[in-house]
C-alpha cells in the first residue's frame, strides 16, 4: 500500500531527541519545525530544523508543556504531523486528541491507546484480560494504612507498595513487614498527592532477583503488531535506567518468545498503532510479570535498532502516516548485541549533583565502526538548569556482547566533556565491574556494589604504573616540543633530560600520602621507553603515541599490543589522566625538583565548616531558617531546583544562623555562600 508521507513535522521537543527525530525526517525527505524556549534559542536542535518557533519562557510548564502554543506552531508552520519525542507531552492523552481534532497527525498511538495504558491499575486489569502475565496483588485503589497491612500480608512479604499514577521512582516503596507496610502506604500517598494530584495507591509482590526487561512492540492501522526482541534495563539507580542493551544476556529465546507473544497480545487489546514498550520484571527464575506499557518512543530505542537494522523513527512516522508494516514477525532477525549508555551532565563524586553550564570542550567519539551518537548539544553550548540532565547518548554495536563491552568502554575513554560534570566515570567502572561483564546483575546492583554512593577511589587503575608511564611520556613530549622552538643559541640548545620522578598523593598538615616513582626515559625508532625502578624491579613500557601537547585525548599502543585512549589535562604543574574511569593527578618532575618538592610549605585549606554553600549551579526555592534560629543536625536549612529535580540541603551540626547571604527566587553559583553559621 502506497501512502503519502507527510511533507513537514513539528518536533514538540528539545534535545538529544528532538536532533534524532529530524535526522530521520530529513533523511526521509521532510521538513522539519523545531519549538523552543527562550532558553533554547541557541541549542542545536533549533539549529538543524529548517524551521523554529519559540513557545514561551525557559520553565517547561510556559512552553514545551502548553498545547495551545504547540498547536499553533503547527497551524502558523503548516506542519501536517507532530512528533511528541519522550517525556514532555509524549503520553499526554488530552494532546493526542487535540492534536487529532485540530486535523494534525499525532506521531505516536491513538488518545485512547495512551488513556488506556497511562493508569497503572487500568493497566493491569487490561492486561490480566489479554492473558498477560501480571505480578499476584491487589489491584484496586486503598483507602488506609491497617488495610494495605492486611493485604500485604495476604499477597505475602516483601511487597511493592507503588502510586498509580506514578514514575520516575515517586511514590514507590518496598516492604518487607508490617511496621514498613503500613508506614511506606502512608509515605506513598503523600507522595503520590504531591507529585501527580493522584493518591491512589496499590500493592503487588515484591518480585526477587529481579531484573526490568523490556520488549519494543510496533503496530499500524491495519492492525498488525510485531515484537522486535528485547531490551534488558535493569542497570538502573534509584530506578532511573543506567546503562541498556539488547538483547537481555539473561533472556532465553523460549522466554523472548514467551513475553514478545504476550506484548504483542497486549497492544493488539488496545489497539496499538505505532512504537511502544510493554515492561516486564523478570525473576531470577525467569518468570515474568507485566509492569506497564509505555505509549511512546523509549530513550533506548537505539539499541534495539542496532540488533534488528530498523529506524523506529521511520516506522512510527510511516504508520502515522498509515502504511502497512512491511514486515512480518518472521521477518525479524536480531544481529549482534548493542549497547546505550546514558550521558548526563551530573556529577558522580558530588551524589550525582546536577551539574549546569558551559560546555568548554565537547568531543564525542567519531562515529564508526558501530559507534553511535545521540545527541543534542555542542561545543560552547550552554547545558541549562530547567530540563533533565541527558545531553548524550553513547551507542554501540558489536558482533556479541564482549565485544560491545570493549567498544563502549573505548568510546567513552574517547568522549570528552569539560566545563561541566558527566557522568562518564560512573558509566565506565559499571562497564569494567565484574558482575557487570558477567551478565549477573539485577536492579538493585548498583545500590548493592555502590552503597555509600560512588567516589574517586570506587574505581582504580588496573595499573597505577602504566598511568605513571604515560604522564611521563607527555612530559618528556612537552619538552621535546619546547625544544622545537626557534632563537635558541648555538651551542646552547635545551637537551632534554631522562630521568624523572613522578609524584602523587597530597600532604594536609603533618600528614601525607606522598608518593614518588622513579623513571627513566629512552627514545628510540620512534618508540618512548619508559622504565620505571622500584628497588630491584625495573618495569618496562613501550610507548607508540603520535600526541601532541594540547590534544584532549592520548592515544597509544604499549608494549606492542595494548591499545588505550586516555583523557590528559595539563593543569598547571600537575598533569591529570582519565582511564577506564579511573582518576591520576601527578607532577613529573626532576630528581632535583621532587627534592626541592619535599621541602615546600603546605598550604592549610580554609575552614567551611559554617558555611552553607551551593553544591550545584539552581534556583533558590526556599529557606527554611532565620538570622537567630538554632539549627540542629539534620535540620533542613534550603532547597535547590535544577534539572527538574529538588534538592534539600540539611544541616551538617548544631548552630545558630548568622546570616542568610542569598535570597529565594536566585540563581546560584557552585559553592555560592547561602547561610553563615556563628
Amino acid at each position: 500500500m502506497t501512502t503519502k508521507i507527510f511533507k513537514k513535522i513539528l518536533i514538540a521537543n528539545r534535545g538529544e531527541i528532538a536532533c534524532r527525530v529530524m535526522k530521520t525526517a530529513q533523511k526521509m525527505g521532510i521538513k522539519t519545525v523545531a519549538v523552543y524556549s527562550e532558553a533554547d534559542k541557541e541549542a542545536r536542535h533549533v539549529q538543524m530544523a529548517d524551521e523554529a518557533v519559540c513557545i514561551g519562557p525557559a520553565p517547561s510548564r510556559e512552553s514545551y508543556l502548553v498545547m495551545d502554543r504547540i498547536i499553533q506552531a503547527c497551524k502558523d508552520t503548516g506542519a501536517e504531523a507532530v512528533h511528541p519525542g519522550y517525556g514532555f507531552l509524549s503520553e499526554n492523552e488530552q494532546f493526542a486528541r487535540r492534536c487529532e481534532e485540530e486535523g494534525i497527525v499525532f506521531i505516536g498511538p491513538k488518545h485512547q491507546s495512551i488513556a488506556a495504558m497511562g493508569d497503572k491499575i487500568a493497566s493491569k486489569k487490561l492486561a490480566l484480560e489479554a492473558k498477560v502475565n501480571t505480578i499476584p496483588g491487589f489491584n484496586e485503589a486503598i483507602e488506609k494504612a491497617d488495610d494495605a497491612v492486611k493485604i500485604a500480608q495476604g499477597i505475602g512479604y516483601p511487597v511493592m507498595i507503588k502510586a498509580s499514577a506514578g514514575g520516575g521512582g515517586k511514590g514507590l516503596r518496598v516492604a518487607f513487614n508490617d511496621k514498613e507496610a503500613f508506614e511506606g502506604f502512608t509515605a506513598c500517598r503523600t507522595e503520590a498527592l504531591n507529585s501527580f494530584g493522584d493518591d491512589r495507591v496499590f500493592i503487588e509482590k515484591f518480585v526477587e532477583g529481579p531484573r526490568h526487561i523490556e520488549i519494543q512492540v510496533l503496530g499500524d492501522s491495519q492492525g498488525n503488531v510485531v515484537y522486535l526482541g528485547e531490551r534488558d534495563c535493569s542497570i538502573q539507580r534509584r530506578h532511573q535506567k543506567v546503562i541498556e542493551e539488547a538483547p537481555s544476556p539473561f533472556i532465553d529465546p523460549v522466554t523472548r518468545k514467551a513475553m514478545g507473544e504476550q506484548a504483542v497480545s497486549l497492544a493488539k487489546a488496545v489497539n496499538y498503532q505505532s512504537a511502544g514498550t510493554v515492561e516486564f520484571v523478570v525473576g531470577k527464575d525467569k518468570s515474568f510479570y507485566f509492569l506497564e506499557m509505555n505509549t511512546r518512543l523509549q530513550v533506548e530505542h537505539p539499541v534495539t535498532e542496532g540488533i534488528t537494522g530498523l529506524d523506529l523513527v521511520e516506522q512510527m512516522i510511516r504508520v502515522a502516516a498509515g502504511e502497512e508494516l512491511a514486515f512480518k514477525q518472521e521477518d525479524i532477525k536480531l544481529d549482534g548485541w548493542s549497547m546505550e549508555c546514558r550521558i548526563n551532565a551530573d556529577d558522580p563524586f558530588r551524589n550525582f549533583l546536577p551539574s549546569t553550564g558551559r560546555l568548554v570542550k565537547y568531543r564525542p567519539p567519531a562515529e564508526v565502526d558501530g559507534v553511535r551518537v545521540d545527541t543534542g548539544v555542542y561545543e560552547g553550548g550552554e547545558i541549562p538548569m530547567y530540563y533533565d540532565s541527558m545531553i548524550a547518548k553513547l551507542i554501540v554495536h558489536g558482533k556479541d556482547r564482549t565485544e560491545a563491552i570493549e567498544k563502549m568502554r573505548f568510546a567513552l575513554n574517547d568522549f570528552v566533556i569539560r566545563g561541566i560534570h558527566s557522568n562518564i566515570p560512573f558509566q565506565a567502572a559499571l562497564l569494567q565491574h565484574p558482575r557487570f561483564v558477567s551478565g549477573d546483575f539485577t536492579t538493585g546492583f548498583i545500590a548493592e556494589e555502590y552503597p555509600d554512593g560512588f567516589k574517586k577511589d570506587s574505581v582504580q587503575p588496573a595499573d597505577p604504573k602504566r598511568l605513571a608511564a604515560l604522564a611521563a611520556f607527555m612530559r618528556y613530549r612537552y619538552l621535546e616540543h619546547i625544544q622545537m622552538i626557534d632563537g635558541q643559541l648555538a651551542g646552547h640548545e635545551m637537551t632534554i633530560a631522562k630521568k624523572f620522578v613522578v609524584v602523587t598523593g597530597t600532604r594536609v598538615g603533618s600528614s601525607d600520602d606522598i608518593q614518588e616513582i622513579r623513571i627513566r626515559i629512552e627514545l628510540k625508532d620512534g618508540v618512548y621507553s619508559v622504565y620505571i625502578e622500584e628497588d630491584d624491579d625495573v618495569s618496562r613500557y613501550n610507548i607508540v603515541s603520535n600526541w601532541r601537547p594540547g590534544e584532549l585525548c592520548l592515544r597509544a599502543t604499549i608494549n606492542g599490543t595494548h591499545k588505550i585512549t586516555a583523557q590528559v589535562e595539563r593543569k598547571g604543574v600537575k598533569y591529570a589522566l582519565v582511564l577506564d574511569g579511573a582518576h591520576y593527578e601527578c607532577m613529573v618532575l626532576s630528581p632535583l625538583g621532587a627534592e626541592l618538592q619535599r621541602r615546600m610549605l603546605v598550604k592549610v585549606p580554609p575552614d567551611t565548616s559554617k558555611l552553607v554553600m551551593s553544591p550545584m549551579p539552581g534556583l533558590l526555592t526556599n529557606v527554611s531558617v532565620k538570622v537567630g534560629d538554632i539549627v540542629t543536625a539534620g535540620q533542613k536549612l534550603a532547597a535547590i531546583e535544577a534539572m527538574k529535580m529538588e534538592n534539600t540541603l540539611v544541616a551538617a551540626q548544631d548552630g545558630v544562623v548568622a546570616e542568610i547571604s542569598a535570597n529565594v527566587g536566585e540563581s546560584l553559583a557552585v559553592d555560592q555562600l547561602i547561610i553563615r553559621f556563628e
